[in-house]
């Protein structure tokens, strides 16, 4: 089967759904992304999808550790690096990934979400993205080994810490390195404490201040290495 040219699959999920543009200046020196996402994740909630395993479609929304993610990524260089992007909703920080050089794989559990993170990454970076559908509750026997591992704000619920480590350990690349970004959410402890039984280290953590609107959050980035 022939792939799909980003234009069309725009077209698709802007017939599909009711989409809107937000934009955000990220990083330093400050660049424009220009998010396409539904306008409302509410409108998008599947109660027979909640009732098999109480599936939320949180994906949809531009949380703040994605903006403070991807602003962290734009700095660094990605030319030749392979970077995978764990729970990637709308494709945020993916786009910055790709915006930044690497080779960019984004994943979600929701086939939506890697379609927008598909265009997401086309419209800012002129790139296109591997994606990945993929369940950690289900991890392929093999995954392949990534550079760089990213996710924010995947912790929030206490099952989520110790499977976000396991992922982790599954993907990330001897001599790689990861980044978990979290507002303080359930399972961000059990996440920490399943590290080392991981095989993984915390090397070490800043928090990031937040503020837009009436929204104040202080956002930690885990910066985790085999």
């Amino acid at each position: 089967m022939t792939a799909r040219s980003p234009a069309s699959e725009q077209s698709d999920l802007e017939r599909r759904f009711r989409v809107v543009e937000t934009e955000v200046t990220l990083g330093l020196p400050p660049r424009r992304v220009a998010m396409l996402h539904p306008e409302s994740a509410e409108e998008l909630i599947d109660e027979e999808a909640f009732d098999t395993d109480e599936r939320l479609p949180y994906w949809a929304e531009l949380w703040p550790s994605a903006q403070v993610l991807g602003a962290r990524i734009l700095g660094t260089k990605g030319s030749g690096l392979r970077l995978l992007e764990l729970g990637c909703g709308s494709g945020l920080v993916s786009a910055c990934a790709a915006m930044a050089g690497y080779d960019v794989c984004a994943s979600d559990y929701y086939d939506d979400a890697l379609r927008f993170a598909r265009v997401n990454a086309w419209r800012n970076a002129g790139r296109s993205i591997a994606t990945k559908l993929l369940d950690w509750r289900r991890l392929p026997a093999e995954l392949p080994r990534y550079d760089a591992v990213v996710a924010s704000d995947v912790l929030y619920e206490r099952p989520y810490g110790a499977l976000v480590a396991r992922v982790l350990a599954a993907t990330l690349a001897a001599g790689g390195w990861a980044i978990v970004a979290d507002p303080g959410r359930v399972g961000r402890d059990d996440f920490i404490a399943t590290l080392a039984a991981s095989g993984l280290e915390l090397a070490r953590h800043e928090t990031i201040p937040y503020a837009e609107g009436k929204i104040r959050q202080r956002i930690t980035l885990y910066h985790v290495t085999p």
